[in-house]
């Protein structure tokens, strides 16, 4: 008699890891949380060799396949797109700062363990990038701006290595992610501050959860001042994308349902169909407000400096990193990582922790990405209709 194997998907995964690490270290003697550290440490190394070539393989395919996408709405949909994400994450940003104070002020002990848990590892191996995050970055939009709507070898070069960062995420970084933060947590555990850092991370969820909700309102709020209707209603029709997104943790999974709750809110099956699936790639306002927030509260309660300026630099930075965020859960936290390191300055453990975060709550902020979608549309079939009208 066959079994089906029962498949635990990468919040189930993280879930146990973060438990299992955490019951591990309340008993762990020296050798096991060293090793913990060691592993996490190997690891931590790891991404900071693979944060560059992430950035690079991601971003400069993707801006050059946008490039690619010629249509007179395609400049409409993708400042629209970019405009939105940037909103949200001052928008979380402005929320944050005044909410944080308050509820995370009180806690203690999770600044030494964003710094790293007491046991020492055992040994380290230095694994240096091939080039800065920056570098990365900077030739990653020089390389995607010069080679959109173009063909050649190198523009299959970038292809390919968006292939094998692809395979890099799918089958070597994530997968090894529950065993990363487990290794954190047994760290954490140890070190006597598990307590304070689960209250820090419910905390935290429940702010992001309210947040988005809140968000998506003021979304079809502006989209019914654009286009008209009722935006309570819209945002009712849309329930079917938001409801598959949080299962399927995916905005390319969900593009069939987004697309045809879309066309039930009135907008045109023809830009339906062009600005759905573009949005799923670059309309990431969920996932903004999930690293933003997440963040500033790493920031908060580990007291580390931030600036207005700083954050505005980051939001802009993230906006344009997590654009071709592959289509996986936890994709867009891997193209984040270089800008939280080289913009704010996260070590290993507080990237881990950013990490273990973001995947808690990845599904509700999918829901928001393709729910705001919908009103991207909305908007874009409004406007675009005016322009046909012209002569």
């Amino acid at each position: 008699m066959k079994t089906d194997k029962i498949k635990i998907g990468l919040l189930g995964r993280v879930a146990i890891a973060i438990a299992a690490g955490i019951l591990l270290g309340l008993w762990a003697p020296g050798w096991l949380a060293r090793s913990a550290a060691t592993v996490a440490g190997l690891f931590g190394n790891f991404l900071g060799f693979a944060i560059p070539l992430i950035i690079l393989g991601l971003v400069a395919p993707g801006i050059a396949d946008i490039g690619n996408r010629a249509g007179r709405l395609l400049g409409l949909t993708v400042a629209l797109a970019y405009g939105s994400t940037l909103f949200s994450g001052f928008f979380t940003y402005g929320i944050c700062t005044l909410t944080y104070p308050l509820l995370l002020g009180g806690e203690s002990g999770f600044g030494e363990v964003a710094e790293g848990s007491e046991a020492a590892a055992f040994f380290t191996v230095e694994m240096p990038p091939v080039m800065s995050v920056m570098t990365a970055l900077l030739l990653a939009f020089v390389l995607g701006m010069a080679l959109a709507g173009r063909e050649g070898v190198l523009r299959k070069g970038l292809e390919e290595l968006r292939g094998v960062v692809d395979l890099l995420i799918g089958k070597a970084i994530i997968p090894a992610l529950p065993v990363y933060i487990a290794c954190i947590f047994i760290g954490i555990a140890s070190s006597g501050q598990v307590a304070g850092v689960i209250s820090v991370f419910l905390k935290i969820i429940a702010v992001i959860f309210v947040l988005h909700i809140a968000l998506l309102l003021v979304y079809y709020c502006a989209a019914a001042a654009v286009a008209g209707g009722n935006p309570l209603r819209y945002l009712r029709t849309m329930l079917p994308a938001y409801l598959t997104a949080l299962g399927t943790q995916s905005s390319a999974a969900t593009i069939p349902v987004t697309l045809e709750q879309s066309v039930r809110n009135g907008v045109d099956r023809d830009i339906a169909g062009f600005v759905i699936p573009l949005c799923a790639t670059i309309h990431l306002s969920g996932s903004m407000m999930k690293i933003t927030g997440c963040a500033l509260a790493i920031m908060v309660v580990s007291g580390i400096p931030f600036t207005p300026g700083a954050m505005a630099g980051f939001i802009c930075l993230l906006g344009i990193a997590m654009v071709a965020a592959p289509g996986v859960p936890g994709g867009a936290i891997m193209a984040a990582l270089g800008v939280l390191a080289s913009v704010l300055g996260f070590d290993e453990t507080s990237l881990g922790l950013m990490i273990a975060l973001y995947i808690a709550m990845d599904s509700f902020g999918t829901a928001c990405n393709v729910t705001g979608d919908g009103a991207i549309a909305l908007v874009v079939n409004k406007l675009g209709a005016r322009r046909k009208e012209k002569p």
